[in-house]
């Protein structure tokens, strides 16, 4: 195993979490509500952007089937990575251009951004079975999750420092400082992409011959129906999955517009970065405490636990006027969502056959994107109908709910059994 490979692989995550905690969770939707959208009242605000964030993951999970195919079949993931490297770089960097009123010019380059952090993921995760030998995956996997945790962490850490002192920074005022922090999440995309793009190599030999874009199209359209074809013979796969569908999209969605929605109930921005950064801190250690858990009361029995957690998070989210209020349910959240997205994962890997699971895993991290795109929209719809994000956040409870009695009917045993026994 190279080492130099290994490190400028995970070193991606440490750089393109930036995008992931200071622009998708922390400080851009409370640019969006307070400056970009600040000529529209504070609930249209939200509404705008659930409807930003459902619209930008249908476009990623639209594309995501054929830059999938191409990651496979292409003699060309590092060109492809850089070239979503840059466009979401460059995206990010020019919200610091952004200015009062400017929702529409932000709301673009969002969706510009996470084109490029996801498109970018598709390539830098077709590289791992390449440099990794297939016993250390795991592992290996753990620690580029773990660098951007750190990357994503000190990043926001620096940028809540200058929003907060921006007189020891030398910078003028807290919007200007916020401004920055958006073109300091682009250099620090392209700086931490370096290594990678240095140390990592293709191996070519493995390839075919470059395709047409269109037969790109029709590979990545051939194999997600063919994946979705074969899941259905796993009925207990298949009812996990559409289970899974729901929880986490009510898990994405509480992750994208919880800070909107705390700073429209009036807590401040302060208060609203500095919990999120909690979070990030505190999921660390609790994703391995719930695995370790898992394997004592059962998977099942911890994911539920998390599970449950989320429906009395989005209940008293409901009720929340405080920023201590924002704090508690920031420090709720970390105790449990690595937790739930670690055992997800697990009990779905438990039910697939060996023989099929890069196939499948594509399939869940292709479908996941799809299913992400009702939290956000519903919450922006409940919203603006309603007059109040307060039944928006609510409305996520649905999701929960339905996704843990679907969890209830499904046998992981039964469906290990399956995954040996089905051709």
């Amino acid at each position: 195993m190279n080492k130099k490979a290994v490190f400028g692989w995970t070193m991606y995550d440490f750089a393109n979490s930036a995008f992931a905690t200071t622009i998708m969770a922390a400080i851009l939707p409370i640019f969006f509500s307070d400056v970009a959208a600040g000529n529209l009242s504070k609930s249209t605000a939200t509404a705008y952007w659930g409807y930003i964030q459902a619209l930008a993951m249908l476009i990623v999970a639209i594309l995501a089937p054929v830059l999938g195919a191409i990651a496979d079949y292409s003699r060309s993931k590092k060109k492809f990575l850089t070239f979503f490297v840059i466009l979401g770089a460059i995206s990010t960097s020019l919200l610091y251009f952004a200015k009062n009123g400017d929702y529409l010019l932000v709301s673009i380059l969002f969706i510009l951004g996470t084109i490029g952090f996801s498109g970018g993921n598709v390539f830098y995760d077709a590289f791992l079975p390449e440099i990794v030998p297939k016993k250390d995956m795991d592992y290996i996997s753990a620690k580029g999750y773990a660098f951007g945790y750190i990357g994503g962490g000190i990043l926001l850490l620096i940028n809540l420092m200058m929003i907060l002192k921006p007189e020891l920074f030398h910078i003028p005022s807290p919007l200007k400082a916020t401004q920055i922090s958006f073109l300091t999440v682009g250099i620090w995309w392209i700086i931490f992409t370096i290594p990678l793009l240095i140390y990592v190599h293709e191996k070519k030999e493995t390839a075919i011959e470059k395709n047409s874009v269109a037969s790109y199209v029709s590979i990545g359209i051939n194999r997600v129906t063919t994946t979705f074809k074969e899941i259905t013979k796993y009925r207990e796969l298949l009812k996990f999955l559409i289970a899974f569908w729901l929880y986490n999209d009510g898990i994405s969605t509480i992750i994208k517009m919880a800070t909107i929605y705390g700073r429209e109930i009036g807590i401040g921005k302060t208060a609203l970065i500095a919990a999120l950064l909690i979070t990030q801190f505190i999921g660390i250690p609790f994703a391995f405490i719930f695995g370790k858990l898992a394997g004592k009361i059962g998977s099942k029995t911890a994911l539920y636990i998390t599970l449950w957690t989320y429906v009395a998070i989005v209940m008293l989210g409901y009720f929340m006027q405080t920023a201590t209020h924002f704090y508690i349910l920031a420090i709720i959240v970390g105790f449990v969502q690595g937790g739930s997205q670690a055992i997800s994962r697990s009990i779905y890997g438990n039910m697939i056959p060996i023989n099929k699971t890069a196939e499948f895993y594509g399939f869940y991290g292709i479908s996941s994107k799809f299913a992400a795109i009702f939290g956000p929209f519903l919450f922006g719809l409940v919203g603006s109908l309603t007059g109040s994000s307060r039944f928006g956040i609510f409305s996520l409870v649905l999701f929960f709910l339905i996704g843990i009695w679907l969890l209830t009917k499904v046998n992981i045993e039964k469906g290990q059994l399956e995954a040996n026994t089905v051709a």
